[in-house]
């Protein structure tokens, strides 16, 4: 019951916190930037079934696999460049998210 909450605060209004730290000058754009972030999802269009809502997505979509991780956790600390580095922040906080997912779907 609450894991939709969860997961769904955590995508939407959790990176807007993230926004307004990470850039509060220009936090709008921030918030836009890591909703485009999501777009990392299109991943799971070559699952089959596309959803399973038992299914954790960490370790089986390709840009959700452990190695993807490394690079995203690579990029958000060693990239420099303000706006790449918030993608890689982005897609490292997406992975969080569907992580707490799993648990949630394995222990909740």
């Amino acid at each position: 019951m609450f894991q939709p909450i969860i997961h769904y605060f955590l995508h939407f209004a959790a990176i807007a916190i993230i926004a307004y730290l990470y850039w509060p000058s220009n936090w709008k754009k921030a918030y836009l930037i890591l909703l485009a972030t999501m777009l990392v999802d299109v991943d799971h269009l070559w699952a089959n079934p596309i959803f399973d809502p038992d299914r954790c997505s960490i370790g089986f979509h390709t840009f959700h696999s452990y190695p993807a991780i490394v690079v995203y956790l690579l990029g958000a600390v060693f990239v420099k460049q303000k706006i790449l580095r918030l993608i890689f922040i982005g897609l490292l906080f997406h992975m969080f998210t569907d992580g707490v997912d799993c648990l949630l779907t394995a222990y909740g």
